[in-house]
C-alpha cells in the first residue's frame, strides 16, 4: 500500500443553504399574528490549510470525494435555521492546488496558509425577513443556494532549501543519511528513492533542510522514469547539488557529461535558471574515483563551479561541504528578505456598472441572455411553484434595471429571455404597481414574464382546480 502521494484528483463540495420558511405566527385570539418564518442556514465552505504535521496526501488519495455540510432550513417563530459545518482539509507546506483544466487556484507555503476552494451557499431568506411596507405578510420565503463544487488537483512541491541533483545511484541517500538524521532506502541499483526525503542539517548556526528526490535520466523533463516526481520537488529549492558518481561502471558515463546531462534536464524543465549551484564529487573513497574526480575538478571550477570531494562512506569532505551549503542558504535566504512584499491592485467596480450583461442569444431566435452574478443568483433563490416569489423575482429584476436594459437592447414583448437556467417570456409590464392578494398569489402573472417551464405546470393546475381571483395560470 502507497505510503507517500504527492498528486492526487480531488471533488470537492460546499454545503447548499438551508430554504427560507414561510410561516404566519398563530395564537389564540391574534389571528393575525404576523409572518414568523425563519432564515435558512449558510452551508459550510471547503476550505484547504496548511499544516506542518502533515507530509503527504495520502488521505486524499483514498478519500477523493470531500463535502462540507448543508445549513438547515428555517422555522416557524422567527426560528433561523443552524449553518453548514465547514469542512477544513488539512495539506503539506507547498501545496500547489490548480483546477482540472490546469489553472493555478492557490500556492499554499508557510504554516497557516489557506485557501477556500468551495464556498457554501447563502440561506434562504424567511417570509418574516422578506416583509416589508408593500408585502407586510409575503406567503413565500427564499430558496438555499446550492453549494459550489469543484474538481481540484492537489500536486505537492517539497519545501527544502538545498535540493540533491544527480543520476539514480549516485549517492544523494548516502550523503543526506550521513549530515542528517534522514534515514532512506539506499540499495545498488537504479531508482532506490522511489520518494522525497527531506533531513535537517545543522552547519554551525545555520540551520537548514536538504531534499533526496528520485533520481534524474535523460529525458526526464518530458517525464521519462521518474524525472516529472523529481523535478516538481527540486522546483522550490533555494540551492542545488550536482552529486556526481565518480566511482560508475557504465564505460558511456563520466563527470562532465553526467553533469552536462543534468544541467540539460533543468534547462528543459525551466524555472531553475537562477538557483545557485554546488558539485559534488562523490565516491573518491574509491581510488578510481578519486583520480576520476581530481582530473575533472579543474575543468568544473573553470566554470564558475564551487567543488567539493567527498565519501559518504569515510565522511572526508563533509564538513567543508555542509558549511558551504548553509553559507549558500544564508545568502538566499537574505536575498528573499531584500524582496519587496507583492502590490497589491485594486480593481474598484466601474460607476456605471449595472451588475449584469444583456447579450443576444445565439441558440433562440431574437432571444436575450441576462449575465450576472445577482440576476443569477435571484434565479436560484426562487421558488417558481409559488406565483408571489415569482412577482417579488419581477420586482428585484426591474429595481436593478434588468428590465430597461432589456428594453434598450431592442427586446421586444413575449421574446424568449434567459437568465441563469430558466427561459421567460418577457413582458415588459412586469413591474407594473402591486395589488395585495392572497398569500402565495400575484395578479400581475397576466402580463408578467414568466418560465416557460412553469406554463405547462399551470395549465395542470387548472385543470384540477378553480383559478384564483385575477391569477391566470396560463
Amino acid at each position: 500500500m502507497a505510503s507517500f502521494v504527492d498528486r492526487v484528483l480531488l471533488h470537492v463540495a460546499a454545503g447548499s443553504g438551508g430554504h427560507g420558511c414561510a410561516s404566519v405566527h398563530r395564537e389564540k385570539f391574534k389571528p393575525l399574528g404576523g409572518p414568523d418564518g425563519g432564515d435558512g442556514g449558510d452551508g459550510g465552505d471547503v476550505t484547504f490549510a496548511v499544516d506542518p504535521g502533515v507530509h503527504t496526501l495520502l488521505d486524499f488519495h483514498h478519500h477523493p470525494h470531500q463535502r462540507a455540510g448543508s445549513g438547515r432550513p428555517g422555522q416557524g417563530s422567527n426560528r433561523s435555521g443552524a449553518a453548514g459545518a465547514s469542512l477544513r482539509l488539512v495539506v503539506p507546506d507547498g501545496t500547489v492546488i490548480s483546477s482540472a483544466e490546469g489553472r493555478l487556484l492557490a500556492d499554499l507555503t508557510g504554516p497557516g496558509a489557506t485557501f477556500v476552494a468551495a464556498r457554501g451557499g447563502r440561506g434562504g431568506l424567511g417570509n418574516a425577513t422578506l416583509a416589508s411596507a408593500r408585502r407586510k405578510a409575503p406567503g413565500f420565503a427564499l430558496l438555499g443556494e446550492p453549494g459550489e463544487e469543484a474538481d481540484v488537483v492537489l500536486e505537492l512541491k517539497s519545501v527544502a532549501d538545498v535540493g540533491l541533483v544527480g543520476f539514480p545511484s549516485a549517492g544523494k541517500s548516502s550523503l543526506i543519511s550521513v549530515v542528517s538524521a534522514a534515514r532512506p532506502k539506499i540499495a545498488d541499483y537504479p531508482f532506490t528513492t522511489l520518494i522525497p526525503n527531506l533531513g535537517v542539517v545543522r552547519a554551525g548556526d545555520t540551520v537548514f533542510t536538504m531534499a533526496d528526490v528520485p533520481g534524474l535520466i535523460p529525458g526526464a523533463s518530458q517525464g521519462k522514469g521518474l524525472g516529472l516526481e523529481f523535478l516538481r520537488h527540486i522546483e522550490r529549492c533555494a540551492v542545488l547539488v550536482h552529486v556526481v558518481d565518480c566511482a560508475t561502471l557504465e564505460p558511456d558515463r563520466d563527470p562532465l557529461s553526467d553533469l552536462d546531462a543534468l544541467e540539460h534536464e533543468l534547462a528543459e524543465y525551466g524555472a531553475l535558471a537562477d538557483r545557485p549551484r554546488l558539485v559534488v564529487l562523490n565516491k573518491v573513497d574509491v581510488p578510481e574515483g578519486r583520480d576520476l574526480a581530481e582530473l575533472v575538478r579543474a575543468d568544473l571550477e573553470a566554470r564558475g563551479l564551487p567543488v567539493f570531494l567527498v565519501s559518504a562512506v569515510t565522511r572526508e569532505g563533509l564538513p567543508a561541504l555542509t558549511y558551504a551549503l548553509g553559507a549558500a542558504v544564508q545568502a538566499a535566504r537574505a536575498a528573499a528578505a531584500e524582496v519587496l512584499p507583492p502590490r497589491i491592485v485594486l480593481q474598484p467596480t466601474a460607476v456605471d456598472d449595472a451588475g449584469f450583461r444583456v447579450l443576444p442569444d445565439e441558440e433562440l431566435e431574437d432571444g436575450y441572455v441576462v449575465h450576472g452574478e445577482r440576476p443569477e443568483r435571484w434565479i436560484r433563490q426562487t421558488d417558481f411553484g409559488n406565483d408571489e416569489a415569482v412577482g417579488y423575482l419581477a420586482d428585484r429584476l426591474a429595481r436593478l434595471g434588468v428590465e430597461q436594459a432589456l428594453a434598450e437592447a431592442g427586446a421586444q414583448p413575449g421574446c424568449p429571455v434567459t437568465i441563469g437556467t430558466v427561459t421567460f417570456d418577457w413582458h415588459p409590464a412586469a413591474a407594473m404597481e402591486l395589488v395585495p392578494g392572497h398569500r402565495g398569489s400575484d395578479s400581475r402573472l397576466e402580463t408578467m414574464s414568466r418560465p416557460r417551464a412553469l406554463d405547462r405546470l399551470a395549465a395542470k393546475k387548472a385543470r384540477r382546480q378553480p383559478h384564483d381571483a385575477g391569477v391566470d395560470p396560463s
